[in-house]
């Protein structure tokens, strides 16, 4: 059990004492922040190797730590996950795990943490609530030390391990039986052939499951066809839809369809709102070219989307898009969890973190990873690639951006019919809103797909696009070439 009824003045002494015989640290020694008055220790801040980067836009693994006074010394404490509470704990990462370590200041000294074995540590934290990360490659197998770098520290108790190799998979809580609820963003229909306009079909149906938000967290998504987002309509400007919305039967909500691109009281959602095991249905016409964002809006309708009831309805001009070698269907959302982000097991909706916009997970295609681990999008240099896009929301604006790559032609808001903007290199999507992005790939590479309110990284917000083919010297040359990265 921790303790904190500890005299802070008697521990003063035993770090005045020990940091007497602490041995140097050297290139280890974190560099102050130019907010210190200390100069930094010489070398400053230690050189990365090339095998252990400290950057890395997808880590792997993630642990928190917070500076306490715990059991009668200075100690870590862990946040969140199975090192909740544990004093100094032992981090268990596989070998060549990407690990996220951050550190909270919780007593309000001066601290930091160091990985010397991997050339890393986080900057060092005065305040308390103030933190720092680091991020490394765990390239090497064995159990290695972690510790305070500041003189004496150390040796009053801030110090653990960390084990590399041998992870063992982690206990869950999740509920079994849980689906991926992503979507595929190769999943949608092919450009539709010019013609005449015509009478089509659509069927949408409400299914609420468990499914899959994290590794080892699920969620109780409320979908359109199981999927999140849901499928990607395509229709032509003059067509006229049918559109016939079911609700399964062991649905507990009542669900609807609002689809932006209807013109017509509600978007459809008056004549759609349908109690479970019952089916509904309306026509419209499509009067307007562009790509809309559609959803349930069934009240409380901030509480559909963000569980996952969006997708997108192209209507295409009648002479169709130009052509491109792949298109792809990707859409952004935010999830309101009542317990934080990375938390293991059964996450539950939380109104509360919904009204004051305040989201756990931001996500592509529904859940993390689902562009990353479970479905990275594939192309070849020389191809040009479209990327549908859209944001469900309920509420956060979308600055998407393709890193290491240029648009070459962005339909601003997903409008047609006037001018579209080219060489664009970051193009922002309001909640409920749409763009359609093309550009031409010129070397191999991994891509990231970013919303560039990059704090959104952090919880979940991360897609690859994966280009293989020939390397281009005149285009892009240097040591590292198809690694990923700013």
């Amino acid at each position: 059990m921790r303790r904190r009824g500890v005299s802070v003045i008697a521990l003063i002494a035993a770090v005045a004492l020990a940091a007497a015989t602490a041995p140097v640290l050297g290139q280890h020694i974190a560099q102050r922040s130019p907010a210190q008055s200390a100069a930094p220790p010489a070398g400053g801040t230690p050189k990365l190797s090339r095998n252990s980067p400290a950057a890395e836009y997808t880590p792997t693994v993630r642990f928190r730590l917070r500076t306490e006074l715990a059991e009668n010394k200075m100690a870590f404490v862990g946040v969140g996950g199975e090192i909740e509470g544990v004093v100094n704990p032992t981090l268990r990462v596989a070998e060549g795990a990407v690990v996220q370590v951050g550190l909270i200041n919780g007593d309000g000294i001066e601290h930091d943490v160091v990985f010397p074995t991997f050339k890393a540590g986080t900057d060092r934290v005065n305040r308390k609530g103030a933190a720092s990360v680091t991020v490394f490659r765990a390239d090497k197998a064995g159990e290695f030390d972690y510790f305070c770098s500041l003189p004496g520290h150390q040796q009053a108790g801030m110090a653990g391990k960390l084990v590399v190799g041998g992870a063992k998979p982690p206990v869950t809580t999740a509920l079994p039986g849980a689906v991926s609820i992503a979507r595929d963003p190769a999943d949608l229909p092919a450009p539709l052939t010019v013609g005449v306009p015509r009478t089509t079909t659509v069927e949408l149906e409400a299914v609420e499951l468990i499914g899959k938000l994290a590794n080892d967290t699920t969620y109780r998504y409320w979908t359109f066809n199981g999927k999140v987002p849901g499928p990607f309509v395509r229709v032509r400007v003059g067509d006229t839809v049918n559109l016939v919305f079911k609700n399964r039967a062991d649905s507990r909500m009542i669900h609807s369809v609002d689809l932006h691109a209807v013109t017509g009281p509600g978007g459809g959602a008056v004549m759609t709102q349908t109690p479970p095991g019952e089916t509904k249905s309306f026509r419209f016409k499509t009067l307007n070219p562009g790509l809309f964002v559609y959803h349930c809006a069934t009240p409380m309708v901030a509480n559909h989307i963000s569980s996952g009831m969006y997708g997108l309805i192209l209507v295409e001009p009648s002479g169709g898009l130009p052509k491109v070698d792949r298109e792809f269907y990707v859409m952004q959302g935010e999830l309101y969890t009542d317990r934080s982000f990375g938390q293991r097991g059964h996450d539950e909706f939380s109104v509360e973190k919904l009204l004051a916009e305040r989201a756990e997970y931001f996500v592509f295609n529904g859940a993390v990873g689902a562009l990353i681990t479970e479905y990275p999008m594939k192309a070849r240099v020389g191809e040009t690639v479209r990327i549908f896009f859209g944001v469900g929301g309920p509420n956060a604006t979308s600055s998407f951006h393709v890193i290491g790559e240029i648009f070459d032609r962005v339909y601003d808001q997903a409008a047609m019919g006037g001018a579209t903007a080219a060489n664009v290199q970051t193009t922002t999507v309001p909640a409920g809103g749409a763009t359609i992005v093309e550009f031409k790939l010129e070397v191999p590479g991994r891509y990231i797909l970013v919303d560039h309110a990059l704090s959104r990284l952090e919880r979940g917000l991360a897609g690859f696009l994966v280009v293989d083919g020939r390397q281009d010297a005149n285009v892009f040359h240097g040591e590292g070439a198809g690694t990923a990265g700013h």
